[in-house]
């Protein structure tokens, strides 16, 4: 059973709105579920998803299998107005992808044809309102370099508003992190 339903930790989860403290979680497609509960059962809770919920496509996981699944978690997910997604990681070896095992490194446009599914699915299920373009940098080193990671994010909201797009990679992240 997924550690989000054990009653210990959900007696000090409870606790965070208390203290005004929000909480990322970095997981798995098959536990976005269990995320979900949590954030429905704690609405007063701020809840950041990091790398868009994580859909395997590596050792046993078959993309193919996973995204349907991995879609639908996501859509649950999203009814929890507490819950904002940041949208990264997917420079890891975890998502299948290949990237890191090819001699040379992908572009920003390979990456950007790649990820752009991933992100206007993240982005259409949450709204602008609840998404936060991240790096997760050194982990996604394997596949690209920082800049050509932040050039594929921007060329994949290229047609985004000037200010949906200054909400994505900097005003989101300032609310959900109350940053000055």
């Amino acid at each position: 059973k997924d550690m989000a339903f054990d009653p210990k930790f959900r007696a000090g989860f409870a606790l965070l709105s208390k203290y005004n403290l929000s909480y990322d979680c970095w997981l798995y497609h098959e536990q976005v579920d269990a995320l979900a509960d949590l954030a429905r059962c704690f609405p007063e809770t701020t809840i950041i998803c990091d790398h868009i919920g994580m859909p395997l496509g590596v050792g046993s996981y078959k993309a193919s299998e996973s995204l349907p699944k991995w879609k639908d978690s996501m859509k649950k997910l999203a009814k929890n107005s507490n819950v904002f997604v940041k949208i990264g990681g997917m420079g890891m070896r975890t998502l299948g992808f290949g990237f890191d095992e090819r001699p040379r490194p992908p572009t920003s446009d390979e990456l950007a044809e790649t990820w752009a599914p991933y992100v206007h699915f993240v982005i259409d299920t949450f709204g602008v309102e609840r998404c936060i373009m991240e790096s997760n940098f050194p982990m996604d080193k394997i596949s690209c370099s920082y800049t050509v990671l932040f050039n594929a994010l921007k060329k994949i909201v290229r047609n985004f508003d000037k200010e949906d797009k200054r909400k994505l990679f900097e005003l989101n992240g300032k609310r959900v992190y109350r940053v000055q």
